[in-house]
């Protein structure tokens, strides 16, 4: 991940645009991405969905990879270990969810 992420600075800082790059702007073109990412999918079933995006990737994968660009950024400029980050959300959800109870059910952790 982290050669994704020096990428990116890289790519950013040969433009001089940091300046342009406060985390509430960051944050905000990452809902953004997301947003351009759900046009995407709305209004068709799981089925054409499949479908389409087997037939034409590159849109999806396009806003995808546009979401993890500003994902990874925003982790850069504060400091974030996303690896590590993603790794204890995972093991929190573990004890969240745990299999036994959650397995097959679409219940909120609080409900289980």
């Amino acid at each position: 991940m982290q050669h994704l992420t020096d990428r990116i600075v890289a790519f950013r800082d040969a433009r001089d645009w940091s300046q342009y790059h406060g985390l509430k702007d960051e944050a905000l073109s990452l809902l953004i991405e997301a947003g351009e990412l759900a046009e995407h999918l709305r209004w068709h079933d799981d089925e054409t969905l499949r479908s389409r995006i087997a037939s034409d990737p590159e849109p999806v994968a396009d806003e995808l990879a546009d979401v993890l660009y500003w994902t990874l950024l925003i982790a850069h400029d504060t400091g974030i270990d996303l690896e590590a980050a993603f790794e204890r959300k995972m093991l929190q959800n573990e004890r969240k969810y745990p299999v036994e109870a959650a397995r097959g059910r679409a219940t909120k952790y609080h409900d289980l």
